[in-house]
């Protein structure tokens, strides 16, 4: 029996090492792009493999589950085909003991890519932020994250629902003073331009309206003064701090766990001068953010459930019918991920558990069929 489960484990790891190689390498295309950009702007190539190294573990966090899926339909579909599955049932073992090393090594990556995705991809993606606003290549606009308030541009809080280029759509932008909120303005939509010579950014909003209120009294929301109109033409913003290769703060994708944990306790504190109900809508997006990490985490063991049948009904050799299932599985998971984030807006439909449904239906289904196939 050990010599079998050292046989399956070997298998397993080979095949899963491979697939990692090729889909990390596949999503590091595009870090590939961002070094050749760095590297014809006359950027050292120290600072390029910094930048490079440091997008590693965010990729990891998405392409280890992906590999775990592939080499788990790959493995069993082979097993399958070859006869062997049914070789060690005639030899008296069942289809959970055939799978024991499988599950239990997959247990093991969920484990590992809690710690990646708690601790090592927030870590490494601050630091690349921070490796490119130290170098001046950040982009003003990249700092615009959407569904999130953006702290990075001093003395404003900006949050843009979606972003496409420089149109942006459901616009917040809040100027904060000693004593608070200077003033809000919110708009439909807006257009954001950067005049890197002056160092400023240009805003054109639509169908705009603004409150500011009292200077001597901000917290009286009485004595608020109301605008509005269709086109308005913002204040240029001063991007010095920016260009001039300062700090930036934090995003919810640099947070570990234990600082998202206590954003989520204390908004307020995490984003001053925003309103109650942003502050609810910035609360979600947070929750969302944390149970997409464990659920990402999480599925390494949830695919392994169903990958083990569903590798063994394909019963063929081609490596092209397990990429195949692994492609339409993941896309099944990811979809819910972008349903999710779609309703952050919309805390009643609690999108913070939307992102489980594709787990806990890979698990149960797989446990199903596996007790079926048993």
């Amino acid at each position: 029996m050990r010599v079998l489960d050292r046989y399956l484990l070997r298998t397993f790891l080979v095949t899963f090492v491979l697939t990692l190689s090729v889909f990390t390498f596949v999503m590091c295309l595009g870090a590939v792009v961002k070094a050749i950009d760095l590297l014809a702007r006359g950027v050292s190539g120290w600072f390029i493999l910094k930048v490079f190294f440091y997008n590693i573990p965010f990729l990891l966090s998405f392409s280890i589950p992906m590999s775990v899926l592939t080499a788990v339909l790959l493995m069993f579909g082979r097993l399958s085909s070859d006869n062997e599955i049914n070789a060690m049932k005639a030899s008296g073992l069942s289809l959970w003991q055939i799978s024991a090393p499988v599950i239990l090594s997959s247990v093991v990556l969920s484990l590992f890519c809690l710690v990646i995705n708690g601790s090592i991809a927030p870590a490494s993606h601050w630091a690349q932020r921070r490796v490119l606003v130290e170098l001046g290549v950040t982009d003003p606009l990249s700092l615009l994250e959407e569904g999130r308030f953006t702290r990075d541009i001093p003395g404003y809080l900006i949050y843009v629902g979606k972003k496409e280029r420089s149109q942006a759509t459901d616009v917040h932008i809040y100027e904060l003073g000693e004593k608070g909120v200077k003033h809000s303005i919110r708009a439909k939509s807006g257009r954001f331009v950067v005049d890197k010579e002056n160092r400023k950014m240009l805003v054109t909003l639509f169908d705009a309206r603004g409150e500011e209120p009292d200077p001597n009294n901000p917290s009286n929301l009485t004595q608020m003064k109301n605008a509005s109109g269709q086109v308005f033409e913002y204040p240029p913003i001063d991007l010095n701090a920016i260009m001039q290769r300062g700090t930036v703060n934090k995003k919810g994708a640099d947070m570990t766990y234990g600082e998202v944990l206590e954003a989520i306790r204390d908004v307020r504190r995490a984003y001053p001068g925003v309103k109650q109900e942003d502050l609810d809508v910035m609360r979600m997006k947070l929750v969302v953010d944390a149970n997409q990490r464990l659920a990402l985490a999480l599925s390494c063991f949830a695919f392994t459930l169903l990958a083990i049948p569903l590798g063994m009904k394909s019963h063929r050799k081609e490596t092209s019918i397990g990429f195949a299932l692994s492609i339409l599985l993941v896309f099944f998971f990811y979809f819910f991920i972008i349903i999710a984030d779609s309703l952050v807006r919309q805390p009643q439909f609690r999108p913070d558990l939307i992102i489980w449904i594709p787990v806990l239906a890979c698990e149960f289904i797989g446990y199903l069929l596996l007790k079926r196939m048993a």
